[in-house]
């Protein structure tokens, strides 16, 4: 029997706040186990759908939802889901300062359940503000724009019957966020699909199917997405999520305009299967594209990381290194043609997914500027690298305190870190002041219990999560890497694991969340906790939105579990604070 707790930790009231990685497929019945297997055996057959016109999901609009998002005042935006094209999560704003910190309070909050009973549990959203309007998506595909300032909706876009019943069976139903560009809102789907919803009403205008231009990309095959897309000169840019069902990673570019392709071809991150490394595999090879990419605005390179091989535990049908799987990968964003990759971990036992944004800075390095790419991994180790060359600058610096992964066996080993990794998709941020990169940690094991080979196997990959010793509780760190050095500057514990990440500020203060609720301001340079704030959602699995209005300065953070919230801060708000969260308690109980 596959169990479901590490310490006083439930996996099952956890499925839908992860990024979407392996442990969801390995906790759940043995019914679901034979869906998500025939998912993998069914890869990359062609739905045989012409064109991009198809039925698109309608708009639930508020009935304000006619008039213009206020646009008075000024304004200085968090325009993409990582605030700016490096992914550097660092803004410019200069109103909250160490000393006025303390004065923080909730301006006004908003409880999604409140707002459509229909939304999930959980939440997962990276907000956007543009021109004063406040973008928020939920679990299951629903968006709400805001007045930023105020917290009046301007318009609820809904997903229809169709995205509803093409999404029925997903275990995974997060949503990351949107682009925000040419007037539009830019979503992907659960059911694989690429939306843009009119800005200012909330209206369906363009819908289209991924698998039109993507051979193979539909739910029957194991694919859905919970990524954003981001913007860029035109074009939006996209990832794959499912690597662990056994689907073939892609990333790949559509107009805008009119979200008609702009390359030839997608990047495939592994080759098909029958071929190279897959030639006697059964499944597909995994590297999904599980975040948002960065983008080198002076060069036109993209950066992405890449997600583990499949099957996640077992790799007797994929031998040698499985090139571009757990790597950082950097293209041609004119033409998705390959410049560079750079492999974290060689043939991954272990869901060991190179899973978040990298961030590229300009950073300080032996005493000289280098542009590099910056990127910490599942399997506890961070790397810097050369933007242009990718050469290893700074080479798997350990972040996560314990690194033990031994093979699975069939009486199980407990391996460091586990399943969640020691960085998953939350972000990072970079302190040019500093010269401080800010890891976001997490501490927990995950006990891997190998099954027997061949028909014997009763979980589609051949392995299970075991209980690991109930006396160990999972837990966090925050991590400040000096750039100067890629020495390790300070690393404290946090009560709860960081599933969220930063957002850092010309102050030099980062916000970040807690998987308890606990929201928090640190002073960057010394590593002390200046603010702390409980938030009445049950969990932070995303990174805070920063920006300002009229010369006040805001900070969001949105809240999941079984209370999902969107809640903005600011000097002289509301200081009264939620009840105290308890560690996953109602972490992701999805309905």
């Amino acid at each position: 029997m596959v169990q479901y707790k590490i310490g006083n930790f439930d996996f099952r009231q956890f499925l839908f706040e992860t990024r979407g990685n392996y442990v969801v497929k390995k906790i759940v019945s043995v019914a679901t186990a034979l869906v998500m297997a025939a998912f993998a055996l069914s890869a990359c057959s062609n739905n045989g759908n012409n064109g991009n016109n198809i039925t698109s999901p309608s708009a639930s609009v508020s009935p304000s939802a006619s008039a213009s998002p206020t646009q008075a005042g000024q304004s200085a935006n968090f325009p993409n889901v990582h605030f700016d094209l490096a992914s550097t999560r660092h803004v410019p704003y200069a109103e909250i300062t160490k000393d006025n910190v303390k004065d923080l309070g909730v301006v006004w909050s908003a409880n999604f359940k409140d707002l459509d009973a229909a939304i999930p549990n959980g939440n997962q959203n990276f907000t956007v503000v543009v021109d004063g309007v406040l973008y928020a998506t939920t679990s299951k595909n629903h968006v709400f724009a805001f007045e930023a300032t105020t917290g009046k909706q301007i318009w609820h876009w809904a997903p229809d019957a169709e995205l509803m019943e093409n999404s029925k069976n997903l275990y995974i139903v997060a949503n990351r966020g949107v682009a925000v560009a040419e007037g539009q809102v830019f979503m992907l789907t659960l059911d694989n699909r690429l939306i843009a919803i009119d800005a200012k009403t909330g209206k369906t205008t363009k819908a289209i199917k991924i698998a039109d231009a993507v051979d193979g990309v539909t739910v029957a095959n194991g694919y859905y997405e919970t990524t954003a897309p981001v913007y860029y000169k035109g074009n939006l840019y996209i990832g794959s999520s499912g690597g662990d069902n056994g689907v073939r990673g892609f990333v790949m570019a559509y107009k805008a305009s009119d979200l008609t392709p702009a390359w030839d071809a997608p990047f495939w991150t592994v080759p098909p299967k029958g071929q190279d490394w897959l030639k006697t595999a059964i499944y597909n090879g995994g590297g999904a594209v599980w975040c948002p990419v960065t983008i080198d605005e002076e060069t036109g390179i993209m950066y992405f990381g890449t997600g583990n091989p499949a099957p996640d535990f077992y790799g007797a049908d994929r031998p040698g290194a499985n090139p571009y799987t757990d790597s950082v990968v950097a293209l041609d964003s004119s033409n998705g043609k390959l410049i560079w990759a750079e492999q974290e971990i060689s043939h991954d036992l272990w869901d060991y997914d190179a899973a978040s944004t990298p961030m590229l800075i300009k950073a300080k390095i032996n005493g000289a500027e280098r542009k590099v790419v910056v990127h910490g991994g599942k399997s506890g180790q961070w790397w810097a690298l050369d933007a242009a060359t990718g050469e290893r600058i700074y080479d798997g610096v350990k972040f996560a305190k314990k690194i033990d992964h031994p093979n699975p066996t069939p009486e199980g080993v407990l391996i460091y870190p586990g399943v969640y990794g020691g960085q998953n998709f939350a972000a990072e941020t970079y302190d040019p002041d500093s010269n401080y990169v800010l890891i976001p940690g997490i501490e927990a094991p995950s006990k891997i219990v190998a099954e027997k080979k061949g028909a014997e196997k009763t979980s589609p990959f051949g392995t299970t999560i075991a209980e690991a010793p109930a006396d160990i509780v999972p837990y966090g760190t925050v991590t400040a890497i000096d750039m100067n050095t890629g020495k390790i500057a300070y690393q404290y514990d946090t009560d709860d694991q960081m599933r969220g990440g930063f957002t850092s500020t010309a102050t030099g203060i980062a916000f970040y969340g807690e998987l308890n609720g606990k929201f928090r301001a640190l002073d960057i340079k010394s590593g002390k906790i200046i603010w702390e704030f409980q938030t009445i959602g049950d969990n932070i699995m995303s990174a805070p939105s920063i920006f300002t209005k009229d010369g006040k300065q805001y900070v969001v953070t949105t809240s999941g579990g079984t209370k999902p919230k969107v809640m903005v801060f600011a000097l002289g708000g509301d200081k009264t604070q939620g009840p105290a969260s308890t560690s996953g308690a109602e972490a992701g109980a999805h309905g």
